[in-house]
């Protein structure tokens, strides 16, 4: 291959990896900016339809400066990402609890997974026999994902 091909899909390769990279990040600021909007619209609504600094600054990042309150005035990297896992994970532990909690006092019992497991089961075991066959599950894994094929039919890894 001439140098010039090289050079070329070089530059295409790194191309799309900073338009890839560059994608993402939009999107994430994009989002972040309609939250900042939401809060922004939040403030003025509870006021007079104007916004002091002191209001703004309150509706920007209330949870970031109490978190340095927190913390002795400083966050570090470190803290941070404690802050941000656990913040993570809490809201998966809270869409978990909806889920399963069948008397709904925001505590799971193992009668709350057995009963949700039931239903499951009921929904997959199509022919009420009692069993789930290959046949009866959905295409695809469990969270839609479809599986590649290896071109003789054979399910390989996921995608």
């Amino acid at each position: 291959m001439r140098k010039t091909t090289k050079l070329a899909l070089a530059f295409v390769a790194l191309a799309s990896a900073v338009g890839t990279t560059a994608y993402a990040e939009n999107n994430a600021s994009a989002k972040m900016r309609e939250g900042m909007m939401m809060r922004l619209n939040k403030a003025m609504s509870d006021s007079d339809g104007t916004i002091t600094f002191d209001q703004f600054s309150d509706a920007m990042d209330a949870r970031l400066k109490k978190l340095v309150a927190d913390n002795g005035g400083k966050l570090t990297v470190a803290q941070l990402a404690d802050a941000l896992e656990k913040a993570r994970f809490e809201r998966m532990a809270k869409r978990i609890i909806a889920r399963y909690d069948s008397k709904g006092d925001g505590t799971l019992t193992t009668d709350d997974i057995t009963s949700r497991e039931r239903k499951v089961f009921a929904m997959l075991d199509r022919n009420n026999d009692g069993k789930i066959e290959k046949s009866e599950l959905p295409k695809g894994d469990r969270f839609g994902r479809h599986r590649k094929s290896d071109g003789d039919g054979n399910d390989g890894d996921m995608q």
